[in-house]
């Protein structure tokens, strides 16, 4: 048996687990307020505060670092790669250090899980990072040869929940067209074709539907001259679509919790229609991926913490129902797992441990 930290280092939170080999011990979400990350004025920035959270964890749960044999964290924004399980590298820490390929809190997860790992000569591991690749050609083209789409989004939950839900199926991943939406304070979709995700909405460049922080994608003309008038940064216009937009910038608040409260008290109409339209667009979304599938779905998976909301998932389906009639919900991130299995898999030879 061994013992396995799992980090995953969110926008508002960092979720850490220990696990004895695909066994969960304990689990914690250890949550951050927005006022607490922006005072770092980077993602890079916040890396002690995160990494002692994460030792509070320990120490709170009587959980000795030198007891733990493997550390792995969640992947973040880096090269495009290929799904599976890779070893932290010093290449790999430098591109995330520096932001070469972009800023989000997920690039965390490699840094932490290889300081703490460090401390006693144990090895680190990332799976499934935001940047997984598996575009078809025909995907990669947006409209100008200066602005390529890439892959970016939440690949490690949806690789997770769409092969458990091809198991509770009784199926086989790689046989299967399924659609799954990641719901969370941003929002990806993306189409799982015969076991590859050959098309979806990037989390981070501003495509898709607005999330509760996230402005997806936004009238590129009108947009533009905002920037201009204004006179806006690239940081502050980024900062704009990427922290302060979607439900944030309509009510004031990205506590979807709190809104979705508002929303069924019924007494505030605007609460009422950011909420519609935020459904309304993740369903307009998911039917135009079905598209490059010729309509052939098998299944439509809707997931992650806002999937908890059956009011607002209740929203969301009577728009896709026409799809299939095999609509699944597994609500959360079980990130934590899906990184421990990893792990397993890759020590069992089952997965290959690949190089950055």
């Amino acid at each position: 048996m061994s013992l396995i930290l799992t980090i995953n280092p969110g926008n508002t939170s960092t979720k850490v687990g220990l696990f004895e080999d695909q066994t969960p011990k304990q689990t914690e979400t250890i949550r951050h307020s927005k006022e607490e990350t922006d005072r770092f004025g980077s993602i890079a920035g916040q890396l002690d505060f995160r990494k002692n959270a994460v030792e509070d964890f320990l120490s709170e749960n009587n959980i000795e670092l030198e007891s733990i044999d493997y550390f792995i964290g969640r992947g973040g924004y880096m090269k495009p790669l290929r799904s599976g399980l890779y070893a932290v590298t010093d290449k790999m820490l430098d591109d995330l250090k520096t932001t070469k390929y972009g800023e989000h809190a997920s690039n965390l997860g490699a840094m932490i899980a290889n300081s703490l790992a460090s401390v006693n000569n144990k090895k680190a591991f990332i799976l499934d990072p935001v940047c997984v690749d598996e575009l078809d050609p025909v995907a990669r083209l947006s409209g100008h040869p200066a602005v390529p789409r890439v892959s970016v989004f939440h690949a490690l939950n949806q690789k997770m929940v769409a092969r458990n839900a091809a198991r509770d199926m009784e199926r086989d991943y790689r046989d299967l067209n399924m659609i799954v939406a990641h719901l969370g304070s941003g929002i990806s979709v993306g189409l799982h074709k015969k076991g590859r995700i050959s098309d979806l909405t990037n989390a981070i460049d501003g495509e898709g539907p607005f999330s509760p922080e996230r402005s997806g994608a936004v009238p590129t003309r009108l947009f533009l001259k905002y920037v201009f008038q204004n006179g806006l940064d690239f940081e502050e216009s980024e900062s704009m679509l990427y922290g302060k937009s979607g439900m944030y910038a309509y009510l004031g608040t990205n506590d979807f919790q709190k809104v979705m409260e508002d929303y069924e008290a019924g007494k505030d109409e605007k609460v009422k229609l950011v909420v519609e339209a935020m459904a309304y667009q993740i369903a307009k979304t998911v039917a135009s991926l079905a598209a490059p599938a010729v309509g052939e779905i098998d299944c439509i998976i809707i997931t992650g913490g806002l999937a908890y909301s059956k009011t607002f998932t209740g929203l969301i389906i009577p728009y896709i129902s026409f799809l299939t009639d095999n609509i699944l919900i597994y609500p959360g991130e079980d990130e934590l797992q899906a990184m421990a299995e990893g792990v397993v898999q890759g020590l069992k030879g089952e997965i290959e441990i690949l190089e950055y």
